[in-house]
């Protein structure tokens, strides 16, 4: 494995000045679990956040429950979700719930104000309320529900560390990752749901093997092939308009799979390369975790000429100020390679 010791670094310049800089840990693993590169403590224990959702929503398919509800792409993707609050994650979960017998007092994630902005000021001019659907985490936590009715588990307390569905997580994590997390730190995530400290190696690790299915036993391997095909599919349902995530799937047409996760977390599905990828920003910054991915993303030849136009400003991002005049750039630092 090629290691370097010193994290990445992600500068924000402004002017001539630069402003502000970002270090990075990052983690390339194989799917036989080897490390082919890092940088930084790829060793420290980090909480994973939502990055893990494409690996959360394996029960939904392994289970069997997804095809008896007769689940479709677009609510596979959706249960792998950071959504904006856009009217198609929240149309299409009202079908999901109603689908299934439950409904938005059924979701325990909590509720906040959508994530797009256009989709807030739709909301406020119509006067309605925001609702647990807005959540960004709900197409989850719409999967977990799923999976519990299916499997005829009580949906009430579905968030419980102790829950089936929990329980199923925590050792998928474990086993996926490579290590035992009995006895790592423990959280609760923004949705409500418990989150596990570990290894960001092991992160790493867990999205190599997603990335190479046929190491995994058949229902899961059937299970993260067909949640790599709806994330690529469909990426506007795992984000939403403008979302770094959609912009990135929609430019590679399917040579990766994405996923950001709060405080600074990012992962990356190779299956071309059977890798995986996790970057976790030291001090939480996403302006940062997105450089630093793309930036690992392209360093694998994975950004050609092609993708990189279809990506457009993304692929150069730029410190706009209120009057809409850039005014600096966020960017890898020089050398960074080593």
């Amino acid at each position: 494995m090629t290691h370097h010791a010193d994290p990445l670094t992600v500068e924000v310049t402004r002017g001539d000045l630069v402003e502000s800089r970002h270090l990075v840990d990052a983690a390339v693993a194989v799917a036989d679990g080897a490390l082919v590169a890092g940088w930084g403590d790829i060793a420290r224990h980090v909480y994973p956040r939502s990055a893990i959702k494409p690996l959360q929503a394996i029960p939904l398919l392994a289970t069997g429950a997804a095809e008896a509800y007769g689940l479709g792409e677009r609510e596979i993707a959706l249960a792998c979700a950071s959504h904006m609050g856009e009217a198609i994650h929240i149309n299409t979960v009202t079908r999901w719930l109603e689908h299934i017998e439950c409904s938005l007092a059924d979701l325990e994630c909590g509720v906040h104000a959508p994530r797009n902005e256009a989709a807030y000021d739709a909301l406020i001019r119509s006067g309605a309320a925001c609702t647990t659907a807005h959540n960004n985490c709900s197409g989850k936590h719409t999967g977990f529900l799923t999976t519990a009715r299916y499997l005829k588990e009580q949906t009430a307390g579905y968030i419980g560390a102790d829950h089936p569905v929990q329980q199923r997580l925590a050792a998928l994590l474990a086993e996926l990752g490579g290590e035992d997390l009995d006895t790592t730190e423990r959280g609760i995530d923004g949705c409500g749901i418990p989150v596990l400290g570990m290894p960001l190696n092991a992160l790493a690790r867990a999205m190599a093997r997603m990335a190479a299915p046929e190491t995994l036993d058949p229902p899961r391997a059937d299970a993260v092939r067909r949640i790599v095909a709806a994330m690529t599919a469909y990426p506007e349902m795992v984000r939403g308009t403008g979302g770094f995530d959609t912009i990135l799937m929609t430019a590679g047409k399917g040579r990766f799979a994405t996923k950001t996760g709060a405080e600074g977390v990012h992962i990356a599905i190779v299956p071309e390369r059977r890798i995986g990828i996790a970057v976790k920003v030291r001090d939480g910054a996403g302006r940062a975790s997105e450089v630093a991915l793309l930036a690992l993303l392209d360093d694998l030849g994975l950004i050609d000429n092609n993708v990189r136009g279809r990506l457009g400003a993304t692929a150069a991002p730029e410190v706009i100020n209120a009057a809409g005049r850039v005014v600096g750039t966020i960017r890898m630092a020089d050398g960074w390679r080593g």
